[in-house]
Order: structure tokens, then sequence, then C-alpha cells
């Protein structure tokens, strides 16, 4: 007996023509494909695909975003979520319009903000127009030069606004950056010369590492984890082993690492060699914040000069191109933007030095800890160890913005007090300023009153008052200043640069930047979020944001 039951025809699904979600323009896809040419598809390189969209076509649009799916062999979401992370891709939705060809951001940020970003921005977004899109920003590396603005790809600092008026009309043609010692320069005083030794055989791996660790180097970019026993670390895990170098750069107050590499980016690249033999590395991985379009067209360049004609055998050196996210500066946020992802930091344990790029044991370093290898190699761990002040060791590239004489970049002992360092390298305060408080760290660091000025300046040392000295940005407020205002300026920085990952960092961001707005400050309840946030947030951005908070409320209570 034949039990099967007929099915009309009507009822038949018939096979879709076209698979499901959006489908593909076929004018995008081949724009999409000529644009991409001979690029590598790879996942990994997804931001990069995206950013050469964007410079091709000034946004992303939804069929451009579709089509690079098609080619990269990936889902939509995946593509769509990753453009719409990060600050500087403009993502275009159905329906919308293009945003204008020209975009001006101005930083608004604490430096920038004493320097009178805020009335820089209402002005500028009356004179330029409809067809310039005038939006705040947060820190653009150039604090010293304050007020700062991004015309484009270019940042400027000492923005007025007949400046960025007349650079927009001009073509917003960036000024030539500081003149920088090319391959050729670099070699003729002596470079490479070290890492040549090393690779030679005329050093000794183990005298190498125990030389970083005789001379107190640590990590510059903020953790200060001793960069000797994270060498040994690394290079006891199985290889292969990577190395990846953070440039990223984006704690508010912070630009060593840029005025450093604008003048000598050989430096920099030897210490990372020495350090790729010491630890038995062949990939680096050098991240690099989007905000320094002239740093990356430079080292671009000294890249292949340095590859074309090499002092030795070089190991694999890729440069990735960040998007406009303070959270990469977190070395797991780093890693997962490195492999074309949000960047979202990890869950630990297992660290980087176990599972990072690709899942491959990884050495991460700031730039300023490579910039020094060669120095200490050369010169002795004794002579690096020798320079601290009040009983610490070493030289540290201080960061120092506001209201000072000589803001920039001042080379000085490591525990110098910021006493110390306003009078002997900054000139002083600016005329009509009196000392009233400082960042010893940035935005995360804390801020400390000038009569706690004699602290000493290093790890270590300023914890024990709510504070740490972090990539050693300081900025100096003054009289005219409120230590509250400041603390709300950067509470509002992190509520827009909270990844979202986790809640108490997401709200609790939010939720302090609001009850900070109060005339009173809520003492009580700011405490039991600020507690929250540094107990239960998966990273160092949550666990540091309270920081400004309650040192307000611990140093200046009169103010809150």
């Amino acid at each position: 007996m034949n039990d099967r039951v007929a099915i009309p025809i009507s009822k038949i699904r018939k096979a879709r023509p076209t698979p499901k979600g959006r489908t593909v323009d076929p004018a995008a896809r081949a724009q999409i494909d000529s644009l991409l040419g001979d690029a590598p598809r790879a996942r990994e390189f997804l931001i990069e695909n995206l950013h050469k969209v964007q410079d091709r076509f000034g946004c992303l649009s939804a069929a451009h975003l579709a089509a690079l799916a098609e080619a990269m062999k990936l889902s939509q979401a995946e593509v769509f979520e990753v453009a719409t992370f990060y600050h500087h891709f403009d993502v275009v939705k159905e329906g919308e319009g293009a945003p204008p060809k020209v975009t001006v951001r101005v930083c608004e940020t604490l430096s920038c903000r004493m320097a009178g970003s805020a009335d820089l921005l209402s002005r500028l977004g009356k004179t330029l127009g409809p067809a310039v899109r005038v939006v705040p920003a947060p820190c653009i590396g150039r604090c010293a030069e304050a007020p700062a603005v991004c015309i484009g790809q270019n940042s400027i600092g000492h923005a007025t606004a007949e400046r960025v008026e007349t650079l927009v009309k001009g073509g917003h043609v960036a000024p030539a950056a500081p003149g920088h010692m090319g391959y050729d320069e670099y070699l003729a005083h002596g470079g490479y010369r070290a890492w040549q030794q090393c690779i030679g055989g005329e050093r000794d791996v183990e005298a190498v590492i125990k030389g970083m660790e005789d001379a107190g180097l640590r990590g510059l970019g903020g953790a200060g984890f001793p960069a000797g026993r994270k060498w040994r670390i690394v290079r006891a895990e199985p290889a292969p082993r990577i190395m990846a170098v953070n440039i990223d750069e984006g704690e508010p107050g912070t630009f060593k690492d840029r005025y450093h590499l604008e003048r000598s980016p050989h430096r920099f690249l030897e210490g990372m060699l020495i350090a790729a033999w010491a630890v038995g590395i062949d990939d680096i991985y050098v991240y690099l914040r989007d905000e320094y379009h002239g740093c990356r067209v430079m080292l671009e360049q000294e890249l292949a000069l340095l590859q074309a004609d090499p002092p030795g055998p070089l190991p694999r050196i890729h440069l990735r191109r960040g998007a406009g996210a303070y959270i990469c500066g977190e070395e797991s946020a780093m890693i997962e933007s490195i492999e074309g992802k949000r960047g979202m930091p990890r869950l630990r344990p297992p660290y980087v030095a176990q599972v990072g790029v690709f899942g491959r044991p990884t050495l991460e370093h700031n730039f300023e800890t490579l910039y020094w290898v060669r120095e200490i190699l050369e010169k002795g761990a004794e002579w690096f160890a020798s320079q601290g002040r009040n009983g610490r060791q070493g030289l540290r590239s201080f960061s120092v913005s506001g209201r000072v004489r000589k803001p920039g970049v001042h080379l000085a002992p490591a525990g110098i007090t910021a006493k110390e360092l306003i009078d002997e390298y900054c000139g002083g305060m600016l005329e009509g300023h009196a000392f009233y408080a400082y960042l010893p760290g940035g935005a995360s660091g804390g801020i400390l009153p000038a009569s706690m000025g004699d602290i000493p300046l290093d790890f270590d040392t300023l914890q024990p008052h709510g504070c740490f000295i972090g990539s050693a940005a300081v900025i100096v407020l003054s009289n005219n200043d409120r230590a509250r205002d400041a603390a709300l300026n950067m509470m509002r920085f992190f509520e827009d640069e909270s990844c979202g990952q986790c809640t108490p960092c997401r709200v609790g961001t939010a939720k302090a930047a609001k009850l900070m707005e109060a005339p009173k400050w809520d003492a009580a309840l700011l405490e039991e979020l600020s507690q929250a946030m540094a107990d239960a947030s998966i990273c160092g951005l949550g666990q540091a944001a309270q920081n400004p908070i309650r040192c307000v409320i611990r140093h200046f209570a009169h103010e809150v």
C-alpha cells in the first residue's frame, strides 16, 4: 500500500535565485574587484581592505560592504560589525546620503579643551559650511600643540579657525613633518651594528636579555612589566612565536611615540629586530594608530628601504593600520584588530605570551620600550640604570601638555617630580598661571593637587595616592582650571571609547558621567559605582576609568 501523499505543485518551495541576505550589486562587485586587485583577501586583512574602500570612495556604502564580504568570503554581518566598530569608518546605510568629502575632527579631550577647542569647534561648524563635516574627536596625539585638528587624514596643531579654513580651501595639505633620520644616514651613524653583532654571533642571547634585566627596562606603554622577563617568558613558549608592536598611543596627553617615530624610525626598528632575534621571532606586526597618517607614509618608505638592502636577514614585518579606537591600546584588543576583528579585549588567562596573534605565543611591546634597546646594548645596563632620580632607575620620555611654557616630549630621569619637571624642563608655568594640579599618567592615571607635586614620577610610586604613571603623559592644570571639570572630561572620553563588551564599563562610564554633571556630587554613589567598575570590568579601561573620580573626591573634596 502506498502511503505517500501527493503535494500540490503550488506548495512546492522553489529554489532561491540568489543567496539569503543582501544581494551584491554587479557595479559594486566590479569596483571592489578592481580596487582590491591582487591584494590579499584573508580575514586578517579586513580592516586594511575597509581602509582601501573608504580611501577610494570616501565612505563605506551598503553596496560596497556587501561586495567586499563576497570578495573576502565573509558574511555581511562580519564585515558590517567591524566597519561600525571603528570611529574612522563612515558606514552609510541604504537610503542615506554619503557624508561630505571633507571631515574636520576637532579634539575635545583635556589639553585641547583647555586651549579653547570648544570655541574652535563651534566656530568651524558655522564658517566651513555644509560641504565640510565638523565633528568633535578624541585625542589625536598632538596635545603639546593644542588645540589640535584632523583635516581628512592630516593632523595639525596650534589650530585656529583661520588656519583650518585656509587649509580646507587649499586642499587641506598638512605641513611637512619634522625631518627624520633616514636609512642611509642611520647606517652612516652606526645604525644596525648592534643588531648585526647579535645575528652574527658576537653577542649572546642570555647576555642581551640579562642586560635588559640589569638596566631595569620596563614596558613603557603603561603596564611597566620588566622587558627582560617578558623576553624570557615568550622565548620559553613553543615556536613559531610572533611579535606585536603597539603604536596606538590613544591615551589623552600621550604623544611620545609619535615624537620619536617622526625623528628616528630606525632606532626603534633596530630595537625591534634585536628583541625578535633574542626571543626567536619570525613575524612582526606593527600596529600604528590611524591618526598618524604622516608617520605611516614615512614608515612604509623606510621599511621599503630596509627590506630592499637589509644589513642582515630580516623577519617578516607587517604594518597594520588602526581605524580609530582607544581600546586597541589594550594588548589583546590590539591583537584582535590585527586579526581583522573588532577591538574587543580578551578574557585572561590565557595571556598573550601564550596565546596571542593567530593563537601563537606573542611578545607584545610598546614603541618606546624598543626605542631604548639599542642604546642599552651600546652603553651598558649600568648606564641606563644610573639615570634615575629619587631612588629610581632609567630615563623616561614625558609627554607634557597643559599650562606650561614649554609643552612637548621631555627626556628626563625616571623618578623626577612634577615640580622638577615643570621647573627644569618645561620653563615653568605659563604667565599668569599658578600650578594647581596635574595628571601624572594621562586620562586614566588620576589627578593630584600641586601640594603633592613632590612625589617621584615612576612605576609603583603613585599607587598609594590612587594614581599611576602609565605612559608618562603629564597634563598640568593651573588655578584657572578645576579638577572636577578635568575628571568629567576624562569620563566622557571613557564613555565614548568603551568597547561595550562588559556592562560595568559600558554602563558605568555613562552613569558616572551623568552623575558628575551634578552641581554637587553624590560621593557615596560614585564610590559604589567606581568599585563595581574596578572589580568587574574585563580590561584596564573600565578598571582605571574611575581613578579621576576617586582622586577628586579624595584630594579635591572642596570642589564636589
